[in-house]
């Protein structure tokens, strides 16, 4: 059973060599790395004409009709370039990003990792199992916010698996995920409330702060991911084979 203050405590063994390096990874998995909600549109409580009688009325109407429509358009279309930022290059990125702090924990600190997912024959399947992975979270949240936090751990070692072997195909990297959390989906809520101080002193400092915090947070992740591989590996939920851990890195 992993410990973890002991996770912690690998993970700054990792940062003293590395931090800057982390820096700079665990910065472009932010940017690349948000979440992507529908914009709230929200005109108000009542579509009657009598909002606008003091402007003229159907006049008004006629005039404000196609702006209205302009706008609701120029949102749609932002909120598509938003996903499609998300889904082409943020969850390559966020796959690349975990191969980087899981190689760190490896002892093998290379900013190579970051562009792992950029290859034909790793990124339409880390794209899909990604995007697999969203959609299942998406349809659990819908059945109320607590469903779709569970879940979220649930699928949470679904890069690091990724990182490993791209092509595990995407229900199997969902699946083992499952299998790597079971039973341990409250202690790694624990480790996230673990960093909520650090998090609050970053936002004192503008939020800038928070990004000095976020490489420790993406070691501590990665030393996870590793005692949760091993576990798996021990029960036999996996092999060395499948995660192509006795492969020669390629980049």
């Amino acid at each position: 059973m992993w410990d973890r203050k002991e996770l912690k405590k690998r993970a700054k063994e990792v940062l003293r060599t590395s931090y800057w390096k982390a820096f700079l990874v665990s910065f472009i998995l932010a940017f690349f790395g948000g979440s992507v909600s529908p914009p709230n549109f929200n005109f108000g409580s009542s579509g009657s004409t009598r909002d606008f009688e003091w402007m003229g009325g159907d006049i008004e109407w006629a005039i404000l009709g196609p702006i209205l429509a302009i706008i609701i358009v120029v949102f749609i279309v932002i909120f598509l370039l938003a996903i499609a930022f998300r889904i082409f290059l943020g969850f390559p990125f966020e796959a690349g990003s975990m191969r980087y702090f899981k190689g760190s924990a490896e002892r093998e600190v290379n900013l190579n990792h970051l562009m792992y997912a950029f290859n034909k024959q790793r990124y339409l399947d880390i794209v899909k199992t990604m995007l697999w992975r969203a959609f299942l979270t998406f349809l659990w949240s819908l059945l109320l916010v607590i469903p779709g936090i569970i879940k979220s751990y649930s699928y949470s070692q679904v890069p690091f698996i990724l990182a490993d072997n791209p092509n595990i195909g995407y229900r199997r990297a969902v699946d083992l995920s499952r299998q790597m959390t079971k039973g341990h989906k409250f202690n790694i809520f624990v480790i996230d409330l673990s960093f909520l101080g650090w998090i609050l002193l970053g936002t004192l400092a503008l939020f800038v702060g928070v990004l000095f915090v976020l490489p420790y947070i993406n070691a501590t992740k990665a030393e996870l991911y590793m005692a949760l591989r091993q576990e798996a590996l021990d029960k036999g939920f996996t092999n060395e084979e499948e995660l192509r851990l006795n492969q020669t890195p390629v980049f």
